[in-house]
Formats: structure tokens, C-alpha cells, sequence
């Protein structure tokens, strides 16, 4: 299984959120750059950036995403307000291997479907963001009446690949991973699946590689050391 360390930026620096909340972040890295650099050479084959300006709507991020992708030698995928055809252009022709979707996802299918269309599912990533598995959405603000699974077996109708499910009431806790969901949406996926949320430690890592899944993303567990991506690389 793939370990992917999360990078998140917030005000250009990388943090991590509790349970997603923009105001309770607590900063590992006053540059982005150093973190993805230091998983580099940890071994990391794959970065996931987010750009938490951007997916709460207070800015964004770009000028530090450019600065990272002209000095990364791995590849990377960017979240955090994706909403439309071209956003995603612009990270891809920053140098994003994959761009992240959620919200449009739900509220705008169409633009998914132009994501698709114009970048081909292999540059496409949905981010199914989930309380348990009620599916939330807006930079995890709002709720809606959607279930995670049921979501999931329609993105793959419309040609979606690759998923990553996230637990919102366990990012960044430390908590460990709820087995029930996270079960539920590997049977529902049929494709490349990605969990996140919650990530705690080494056990944590081996439920989710006996459930199937493909790749998880871990943020603080990793920053914390209570997982060594040397072990995972």
C-alpha cells in the first residue's frame, strides 16, 4: 500500500486541521516547500498538497504551489478549491500530476464531467469527504443528505478512477481509523482507492492495507513520527 504524506497550506505555511476546522491548525513547517522536501527524501513517491485558503475561500495559494512543483522531483496531486475546468488547468499546467474535486463532485456534476472530458480520468481524483459516511462538502462546512457509497458508485458511472474517502470527524485527531466505513466504501469502489482521516499509527495502516485499499494519505501521524514512512516506501 501507498503512503502518500499530506502537505497542507494554509496562510503559506503547512499545518494540519482538527477535524478539518481552519481555525484550530497547528503549523509543522513555516514553508511548504521544506515539508514536501523532507518527505522527498523520506522516501515519499507521491505528495498530496491542499490548499486550505482556496477550499474555505479565503485566498489561496498558488505563488507557494508553483514555487513547490518547480523543485519537486515526485509527483503530487492538488486539492482545495478545484470548482472549475480552469482551476484544474492551472494546476496541471502548474505541474500537478492529478487535481482533487469534492464539492463540484456533488453540486456541480456537470463540471466533473468537463474535468473529465478535457484532463482524461487519469488527472482526475474526487475527494468523497465524509462524516462517518455522510457525505460533507464546501472545505467540509456544510452537510448534505448524501451517502458516501452511494456517491462512489455514481462516480464511477460517470468515469471517475480514482477516489480518496476521507473521515472528517477523525482528521488530524490521531484517532485511528473507523473500520465500518472505510470497509463499505472499499466494497462499494471498484476502482483506485485512497483513505484518509484519522491515521494514528502503524495499525492503523495495516487495517487499511487488509481492507484493500490502495493508498492512504497521513498528515500528522507522519509529522508526529508515530509513523515512519521509511517503513512504507
Amino acid at each position: 500500500m501507498l503512503v502518500i504524506p499530506a502537505v497542507d497550506i494554509q496562510g503559506g505555511r503547512a499545518v494540519r486541521l482538527y477535524e478539518g476546522d481552519p481555525d484550530r491548525a497547528t503549523v509543522y513547517f513555516e514553508d511548504p516547500l521544506e515539508a514536501a522536501l523532507h518527505w522527498q527524501e523520506k522516501g515519499a513517491r507521491y505528495l498530496h498538497l491542499v490548499d486550505l485558503d482556496a477550499a474555505t475561500g479565503r485566498g489561496n495559494n498558488r505563488a507557494v504551489l508553483a514555487r513547490m512543483a518547480r523543485e519537486l522531483a515526485v509527483p503530487f496531486e492538488v486539492g482545495g478549491g478545484v470548482r472549475s475546468l480552469a482551476a484544474a488547468r492551472e494546476l496541471v499546467d502548474l505541474g500537478a500530476d492529478r487535481v482533487v474535486v469534492g464539492t463540484v463532485a456533488v453540486r456541480a456534476p456537470e463540471v466533473l464531467r468537463s474535468l473529465l472530458a478535457e484532463l482524461g480520468p487519469e488527472r482526475v481524483t474526487v475527494s468523497v469527504d465524509a462524516r462517518g459516511l455522510r457525505v460533507v462538502v464546501a472545505g467540509w462546512q456544510e452537510g448534505t443528505d448524501l451517502e458516501a457509497p452511494e456517491l462512489a458508485r455514481r462516480l464511477w458511472r460517470e468515469g471517475v478512477r480514482t477516489l480518496i474517502y476521507t473521515d472528517v470527524r477523525r482528521d488530524g485527531t490521531l484517532k485511528g481509523m473507523d473500520r465500518s466505513p472505510v470497509a463499505a466504501m472499499r466494497e462499494a469502489w471498484p476502482g483506485y482507492l485512497i483513505a484518509g482521516g484519522g491515521v494514528g499509527s502503524e495499525a492503523d495502516l495495516r487495517l487499511l492495507s487488509e481492507l484493500g485499499v490502495d493508498a492512504a494519505i497521513v498528515g500528522r501521524a507522519l509529522y508526529e513520527g508515530r509513523v515512519r514512512l521509511e517503513a512504507w516506501a
